[in-house]
């Protein structure tokens, strides 16, 4: 099983001009960390306008900033909004093939359609179709990696003529596709896809299993949406450590829970005045209303045994890898016997200090992450040599299907040149022949102020 840390950029209130510099700066300190100490993943959202919860609008350029600090952790968008009115399938391509060459070839391509008012809204989406534009950006976007050149798209959601788009990635023929997922639907879906299944929805380790046979058993007549399949389950948890409990539950345990809380506030039951609401004093309102405020939190947990959630009254908190080294160490294994491939790592959650998250990278990273290193790399080739049946027969049952996409004819002029074919201009059309073969020789040619 593989080990990842994931990043939000939360920033509860009440923060100032420097704050968001810090914060980026401090992230990438543990991105180096995570990396020289063996950690497998990076992963980082694009979320836009979510206040607090989520200040990652760019994780293209973060996610650069990390191939140059660190040399063998891989890079994984969690996730690329593909609707086109997010981004622009040609672009995500260019983006996604930028980073895997700066990067030789560390990256992982997860995507996602997202299910908030505040970013379908911003950007026009219509949250009855987004699904299907999703897949219109996911497959067009594929394509452009892949086709030389790109034959061009008709969609629902995006049209565009043929065009090479450059650069290609370094891995061929993409990167390893996810998707995120945070229902047992989308599972089902991202299994359908040949998809990886970057599951968001805090689900303990014995309801992964379930999770995990139902993706295998949908994937056994998938029809993949790349060129490659990635048949891979990854699953988050809140982590913090420390050698003693109730340490760790104070440094963790109110972050991971505004995580939960802040997410709630924006897809769930929120109402949001941008740039007023204090959705960090709304949690902690609300938590010492239900008496569940921090010191109510460690005196719940402390007799609970480690688990993904526990609960005080009516409050459901969550721990996840809060804990001791040990206490992980047990709470991993039943992932790793769950057939999870992936646990990722969300430490840096509301107000969580820098200093304690760079200490509890560090003792995980000596004293638990070896034992999963050294028998991940046995059980990932078993587990390949398992589903190269099924992989093999969905590749075939894609090919089977896939449409022959001729460029035929098909060129541009550029657009002096258009311009003198509809105006029949001789005269026009001589002085771009001149213009070419001056070019051609190195000659300068300042006429109509064309210099470069």
């Amino acid at each position: 099983m593989k080990l990842g840390v994931f990043y939000e950029h939360q920033m509860g209130r009440p923060w100032d001009e420097r704050s968001e510099h810090r914060l980026l700066q401090d992230a990438l300190e543990q991105v180096a960390l995570a990396d020289r100490l063996g950690f497998d993943y990076v992963w980082e959202v694009e979320h836009h306008f979510l206040e607090e919860y989520s200040h990652s609008s760019a994780p293209e350029v973060f996610l650069a900033a990390c191939s140059q600090r660190t040399s063998r952790i891989r890079l994984g968008h969690g996730v690329v909004l593909t609707a086109p009115q997010f981004n622009h399938p040609a672009r995500i391509a260019e983006r996604i093939a930028t980073l895997d060459l700066l990067s030789d070839g560390r990256v992982d391509f997860g995507s996602g359609e997202s299910s908030s008012e505040a970013e379908l809204a911003g950007f026009g989406i219509d949250p009855l179709v987004k699904r299907e534009a999703w897949l219109e950006g996911l497959e067009t976007a594929l394509r452009c990696m892949v086709e030389v050149p790109f034959t061009g798209v008709d969609g629902t959601y995006v049209k565009m003529p043929p065009r090479n788009v450059l650069p290609k990635p370094q891995q061929r023929p993409h990167p390893p596709l996810w998707v995120a997922c945070s229902r047992r639907d989308t599972i089902r879906l991202a299994a359908s896809k040949g998809i990886g299944a970057l599951t968001f929805a805090f689900i303990d380790p014995e309801e992964a299993r379930t999770w995990v046979g139902e993706y295998e058993r949908e994937l056994a007549g998938c029809v993949p949406v790349g060129w490659a399949v990635n048949p891979q389950v990854a699953c988050v948890s809140p982590m913090m450590l420390h050698h003693d409990e109730a340490e760790a539950i104070r440094r963790g345990v109110e972050g991971a829970n505004f995580f939960g809380y802040s997410l709630g506030h924006y897809y769930v039951f929120g109402t949001h005045r941008p740039g007023r609401t204090d959705v960090w004093a709304e949690y902690h309102d609300r938590r010492r209303s239900l008496g569940f405020d921090p010191e109510a939190v460690a005196a719940a947990v402390e007799q609970e045994r480690l688990g993904a959630k526990v609960a005080a009254g009516e409050t459901t908190g969550l721990r996840g890898c809060i804990g001791t080294p040990e206490q992980a160490r047990q709470y991993l294994r039943r992932y790793e016997e769950a057939g999870v491939d992936q646990v990722i790592f969300v430490m840096q959650a509301g107000r969580n200090r820098h200093e304690d998250i760079m200490e509890a990278l560090e003792l995980f990273g000596t004293s638990v992450l070896p034992e999963f290193a050294e028998r991940d790399e046995a059980a990932s080739a078993a587990k390949a040599r398992r589903l190269a049946p099924l992989v093999e027969a969905a590749l075939a049952r894609r090919e089977a299907i896939a449409i022959e996409r001729d460029l035929g004819d098909y060129e541009f002029p550029a657009l002096p040149r258009q311009w003198a074919d509809a105006d029949g201009s001789t005269e026009m059309a001589e002085w771009l022949e001149r213009f070419a073969d001056d070019r051609a020789a190195g000659r300068r040619d300042t006429t109509l102020g064309i210099t470069g």
